[in-house]
Parts: C-alpha cells; sequence; structure tokens
C-alpha cells in the first residue's frame, strides 16, 4: 500500500519499494497518454528511470498504452557525443525506450551535442517544445546535491535551455557510466529551470537512501538556488515518488 501526502503543496507517494516507484510513475505517463494521445512528454535519463521504462515497454507491449502520436523532448545531453556514441543520451533513449515502443523516431528529440553552434542550438530546442504546445508532463530525477537535468546548484531561476559545466561530484557520479572518470564530458546541454517548470505536469522519480537528503532538502528545506530541486515548489502540479530509503528523511516529518 502506498502512503501519500502533501508536503509544501508538493503531492507526495511512498511507494513499498523501487520497482513499485517505478510501476507508479509509468502509470502515471501511462495515463497522461491515454487521456491525451498526443501528448509531449519531457524525459529524463540515468539510472532511476530505467525500471520506469522496463514498466512502460511491458504497458506498450500488451497494447495498455499507444505512443504513436506522442512526442517527447529529452532534458539533456553530453556536449561533444553525436547520438551514436553509446554514452551519448539519445544511445541511451533509443536502447532503454525508443527502440521498444511504438513511437516514431522523428518524434523523439534530444539535444545536439555536437552542434556547430551551441547557443543557436539550444534556442531551436526551446523553439521546438513551445511550437509542440509546450511540455504535457516531466519526467525528472534529482541528483545527490539536489540537481535537476544539469541545473547545478545556483542555476538561475530564469534559466533555459543552456551549455554548463558540470561539477566534480556529478562528473564523479556519472563516471560509472564510463570506462574512467577522464571519458565523462565536463560539460553539457541542459534545459533550464524555467524550462522546466513551463511543464503543465512534473513528476520526479527518486529511490535509493542516497537521495535521502536531497528529497528532503527540495521537499522540506528553503527553496533556494542552491538546491535546485527545491525550486519545484514554485510549481502548482509536482508529483514526487519515492520508495522508503528515499523518503525517510520525510516520512520522519510526517510523524
Amino acid at each position: 500500500m502506498n502512503q501519500e501526502f502533501t508536503l509544501n503543496a508538493m503531492r507526495t507517494i511512498v511507494c513499498q519499494d523501487a520497482q513499485g516507484a517505478a510501476k507508479t510513475v509509468a502509470g502515471l505517463i501511462a495515463d497522461q497518454v491515454r487521456q491525451n494521445p498526443k501528448s509531449v512528454l519531457g524525459l529524463a535519463t540515468g539510472g532511476t528511470p530505467v525500471a520506469t521504462y522496463q514498466v512502460l515497454i511491458e504497458m506498450a507491449r500488451r497494447g495498455e498504452v499507444d505512443f504513436r502520436q506522442v512526442t517527447s523532448f529529452n532534458l539533456d545531453e553530453y556536449i561533444g557525443l553525436a547520438g551514436d556514441h553509446p554514452q551519448s543520451f539519445r544511445a541511451f533513449m533509443d536502447e532503454q525506450l525508443f527502440g521498444q515502443i511504438n513511437i516514431p523516431i522523428e518524434q523523439t528529440f534530444v539535444p545536439d551535442g555536437c552542434a556547430s553552434d551551441i547557443d543557436a542550438s539550444c534556442a531551436r530546442y526551446e523553439a521546438m517544445i513551445r511550437d509542440a504546445g509546450g511540455i504535457d508532463m516531466q519526467l525528472l530525477g534529482i541528483g545527490h546535491n539536489g540537481h535537476i537535468a544539469f541545473n547545478e546548484p545556483g542555476s538561475e531561476f530564469d534559466s533555459r535551455t543552456r551549455q554548463v559545466e558540470l561539477t566534480a561530484e556529478t562528473i564523479d557520479k556519472n563516471a560509472r557510466f564510463f570506462d574512467s572518470p577522464d571519458q565523462v564530458p565536463r560539460h553539457a546541454i541542459t534545459m533550464g529551470i524555467a524550462t522546466i517548470l513551463d511543464a503543465r505536469q512534473i513528476v520526479l522519480l527518486a529511490t535509493g537512501a542516497g537521495k535521502a537528503d536531497a528529497v528532503r532538502n527540495m521537499l522540506a528545506g528553503p527553496v533556494v538556488a542552491a538546491h535546485p530541486a527545491s525550486l519545484l515548489r514554485n510549481h502548482s502540479h509536482v508529483t514526487v515518488v519515492l520508495d522508503p530509503p528515499a523518503a525517510a528523511a520525510v516520512t520522519e516529518l510526517q510523524q
């Protein structure tokens, strides 16, 4: 049985375990697509959403959700990695989701990490989101330092899609996807805080004890740029989905 409560106007669902959290998020995404088959989804990469994508793949194979009219925009991409590089986020999405559901690949968008003019490419990405009608539901994870997408601590409230320099902590955390830390790109393209907050709905998934402090700061700490996820409290429709270890520091506040 899930535990649900509202903390600082953010709907929070604590599931029985990480797989239950993945199923809950997949259900929210599937409901969005069933309600609006032409939904525009904002999607995330990294280890956290993989289980959710696996559930969505299973649902699609059973005919429970149809992605043929969906458009998607990913949060970020490493600068310097082409889409066919195995550690690029485009390759990740093709492998973990797009290649296994019936979404037309031409309706899936990921920032271009090899653009000759990064600033112009970022501006085009923002325009493409606007032209698509905006994002209906944005999926997020949260970094140990509170980053969302690659918006590191100190990111501006009004930031848009742009080039960013990754912190040493983020590079270290992402090194597990590469043969060595030296191979992790030092810069990335990311949707900005304001871009994320423009989404009509936001769903944030966090699992594992390592995310507990970041979750507590997001839900119950001050709303400050030093903890980018806390800025989500400026949005009116956020759902936070957690497993018990990630929720440990906030469930105490409900007791």
